[in-house]
């Protein structure tokens, strides 16, 4: 009879303290989230986006259902994500699911919305079939509207859902001014940065005439890889314009390389003086890294002639930053050929933070190069540590205000390139220098998402076969072993409560 009453009260106390977290968690949300990158934790950024929305915001999930596990963990989350969403912007947020496979009509709503479908392999009885699905997202604010066309897995999901929504909310963007008529790259030559820019500016190019100074409604001029001089009344306008609390970035090209002569030379851009004002000096040489990227090269192997990877040093991988808005979250930045640049002292009323810098094995060639392929490098050659690459030049007057800089000495690390000749840019590039227009522009708050993503973290390929196949084991018998130590321990606890109810003894009732 105790037992049973015991029973009973469990059972109400177990069901009371439920229905008090369904009513606690309808007023608080918390997640707990363990991954070193916090990618389950919302960021302070969206909140305040989603803090500040005063219209409601819907948002059309078209999401396949019946989809093989590492798919339908996209779904899961994304779904997640819009729970998180609708309470912290206290149920501004509003959103549904739909399943566009249900029937035609839905399909082809879905498609005019923008979503696309893309094929998928799935294995059913022993057999892979493709299957077609949508994994994309509309999101209205009135009558306008951003389309997230495909949630890529294992990507940054709250960016692509907190810019759109931001996107949405903006009025007037600013305006960002791209340098032309020396020899730039035209804007159609960038589109992944263009991509990322038109979230929150307006990107429009400028050329600077004789008789006319910026525009004061720019709000970031952009000097991006002029291939000709920049003759001396353009230098002018640019120092009025930086000196009237101007944003100005520069990423520029001092060395160029041609594989087709397989040499490497300076280049006269007629500015690098100018640089030497704001206590940044620009070294005309190459920068070598031995962590680079690698170059096809054709190489004889018998009777054949085969294409073979090769480290390049002259394409150093950047993945030493500074704390700072600009490099926040970066891991990796491809900068072909770059060059070195030293911080002088010329103006005491002008700070310059450091940005990136090379490896800890990395060195200088001074110019003309000739890239040997087949040189065999050594410990010699990467005698020069932590050479920078980018950095940021600040100055304010007593009021406050000033201007800012941001110098990177590479002018083609952010540029697809057209037609044949375009290539995929890795995401960081990319994001490094939205992250310096952001910065320039004083809009810091998309750089934490912008970098926010799922991180690969193999182990370090340095390490020993030993450690390797400790490390390997350990992970793999280490959850064997608390399960056999959680079934032993449950197994004598219940043995042992057994014994103790056999040494009871009861009274019978007369």
């Amino acid at each position: 009879m105790i037992i049973k009453n015991s029973v009973k009260l469990n059972v109400v106390l177990i069901f009371s303290i439920l229905i008090l977290i369904y009513f606690i968690s309808e007023y608080f949300y918390f997640r707990l989230d363990f991954t070193g990158d916090k990618r389950y934790t919302l960021s302070k950024a969206t909140k305040s986006i989603l803090s500040e929305l005063r219209e409601t915001v819907t948002i059309k999930a078209y999401f396949s259902k019946d989809l093989p596990p590492e798919v339908a963990r996209v779904r899961e989350e994304f779904k997640d994500l819009l729970n998180e969403y609708a309470f912290y912007s206290k149920h501004k947020i509003e959103y549904e699911f739909i399943n566009p496979n249900e029937n035609e009509e839905l399909e082809q709503k879905a498609q005019q919305e923008g979503i696309r479908p893309i094929m998928i392999n799935v294995r059913e009885r022993d057999q892979v079939t493709q299957q077609r699905v949508y994994l994309g997202a509309v999101i209205y604010l009135f009558e306008k509207k951003e389309v997230v066309p495909f949630v890529q897995p294992n990507s940054s999901i709250e960016y692509s859902l907190s810019s759109s929504i931001k996107k949405l909310k903006i009025e007037n963007k600013p305006l960002i001014g791209f340098l032309q008529g020396n020899g730039e790259p035209q804007l159609s030559s960038m589109p992944q940065l263009m991509e990322q820019l038109s979230v929150m500016y307006q990107v429009d190019t400028l050329s600077l005439h004789s008789d006319k100074s910026i525009p004061d409604n720019v709000k970031v001029l952009i000097v991006a890889s002029p291939r000709d001089s920049i003759r001396e009344i353009q230098k002018k306008q640019i120092e009025d314009f930086l000196h009237n609390n101007g944003r100005i970035l520069f990423a520029l090209n001092f060395i160029e390389g041609d594989f087709s002569t397989a040499t490497g030379n300076g280049v006269d851009l007629g500015i690098e003086n100018w640089f030497e004002n704001y206590n940044i000096k620009i070294d005309k040489s190459f920068l070598i890294d031995a962590n680079c990227s690698s170059v096809m090269a054709r190489q004889q192997q018998g009777m054949f002639v085969v294409n073979t990877p090769i480290n390049f040093p002259y394409i150093p991988i950047i993945s030493k930053f500074s704390e700072h808005p600009v490099s926040a979250g970066l891991e990796a930045v491809l900068m072909p050929f770059v060059s070195p640049i030293k911080i002088v002292n010329n103006n005491k009323n002008i700070s310059v933070l450091p940005l990136l810098f090379s490896s800890d094995k990395s060195g200088i060639e001074k110019t003309p190069v000739y890239f040997n392929i087949s040189k065999e490098w050594s410990e010699k050659d990467f005698n020069k540590s932590s050479q920078i690459v980018g950095a940021a030049v600040e100055s304010k007057n007593k009021s406050g205000k000033g201007f800012k800089l941001v110098v990177f000495s590479d002018g083609d690390f952010f540029v697809n390139g057209e037609g044949q000749q375009a290539q995929q840019l890795q995401p960081d590039n990319i994001n490094l220098f939205s992250n310096a227009v952001d910065w320039l522009a004083d809009d810091t708050g998309l750089i934490e998402l912008r970098t926010k993503s799922v991180t690969s973290r193999p182990i370090n390929a340095n390490l020993d076969e030993t450690t390797k196949s400790f490390i390997k084991y350990f992970n793999f018998l280490l959850p064997i072993f608390l399960v056999v130590a959680y079934g032993i321990y449950r197994y004598r606890k219940n043995k042992f409560v057994r014994n103790q109810i056999q040494k009871i003894e009861y009274v019978k009732e007369k």
